[in-house]
């Protein structure tokens, strides 16, 4: 079992630590936090052990897990990498894509790994349907929360689109060839509301809306591609799968068919992919455990998390122009 201690203990942080508790592959050894009075309330209660520096927790173990805000991500990934620990960093990697270059550049002199916490990935729904989704042309994606202060210090972008960012990156094998967006503050300093087109090299369009002043929770995600239409539901925690093939020369009574102008049928079959329950969050550690032990690349690299914030960053630059 792989040694782990949790820096920031917030809200996302204490979820953290029980879960790490819960795995069959860590060894929670404690956690440390800057706000030490916070810190020794949730010691106490939950019977954590509490670190008196970051320096200590870093010494004691072989996982670091930064739950801290993103401006402190940085300088206390580096500092563990250096130390030759491997790092599970919450999304966004870093504040800045300098910043998380070097940190994969450190890593890799280090010849330690390091996962970002882009939980989506790990979304039930999503993992159904994942290996479905190739080579879509149009996706759209909506991304709406019911407001919340805890966030708002950032923009909408890094806040919650940077979920369907990573997302679209990830099934989307083709470089970002141009990007536009808006975005609108209504009750923050930076935007609550963003919208953002990304065009691909390959044809590929993605439209995504973010939005954290919206009166109901939605969180959905649709793929067109050829011959078929995928749905994911983060939210709900279901997906749907929509397929087109040709038709056979005698359909059933009840078969779906569709005629083009030139003639051509075909049938459309509906596949409702089974969504096991999980806790996405406990399974993205247990995967970076996995990773660590076989030597292979986290499902979602830091390489990859700097792909997620240099999009992002490019769709907050539009808001400036």
């Amino acid at each position: 079992m792989l040694k782990a201690g949790v820096l920031g203990a917030g809200h996302l942080g204490k979820i953290h630590l029980r879960l790490l508790e819960q795995s069959e592959n860590y060894t929670l050894v404690g956690f440390y936090d800057t706000n030490n009075t916070q810190a020794k309330s949730i010691a106490k209660e939950f019977g954590y052990h509490l670190f008196n520096s970051i320096e200590e927790l870093i010494a004691a173990v072989d996982v670091v897990d930064i739950v801290t805000p993103t401006f402190a991500h940085f300088d206390v990934a580096k500092q563990a990498i250096e130390a030759g620990k491997h790092v599970f960093i919450e999304k966004p990697i870093t504040n800045t894509v300098a910043e998380a270059e070097q940190l994969i550049d450190l890593a890799n002199a280090n010849n330690v790994k390091g996962q970002v916490g882009h939980v989506e990935r790990f979304n039930p729904a999503y993992t159904a349907v994942s290996n479905k989704i190739e080579n879509p042309m149009f996706i759209e994606a909506h991304r709406l929360a019911e407001f919340n202060p805890r966030g708002t210090d950032v923009p909408v972008v890094l806040d919650l689109m940077i979920h369907d960012i990573d997302a679209i990156l990830s099934v989307v094998h083709s470089d970002v060839k141009h990007i536009s967006a808006s975005g609108v503050s209504v009750i923050s300093e930076t935007p609550d509301i963003a919208n953002a087109r990304i065009e691909f090299e390959n044809g590929c369009v993605a439209n995504l809306t973010a939005s954290r002043i919206s009166l109901k929770n939605m969180r959905k995600s649709r793929f067109f591609q050829r011959d078929a239409y995928i749905s994911v539901d983060f939210f709900e925690k279901k997906c749907e799968v929509v397929k087109m093939k040709d038709a056979p020369k005698e359909p059933d009574d009840f078969a779906m068919i569709l005629q083009n102008a030139e003639g051509i049928k075909k049938q459309i079959y509906f596949d409702n992919p089974d969504v096991p329950s999980n806790n996405a969050i406990l399974d993205e550690l247990n995967a970076f455990a996995h990773a660590i032990h076989n030597n292979t690349t986290p499902i979602v690299s830091l390489e990859q998390g700097k792909k997620a914030l240099e999009v992002a960053l490019k769709i907050i630059d539009c808001f400036k122009s």
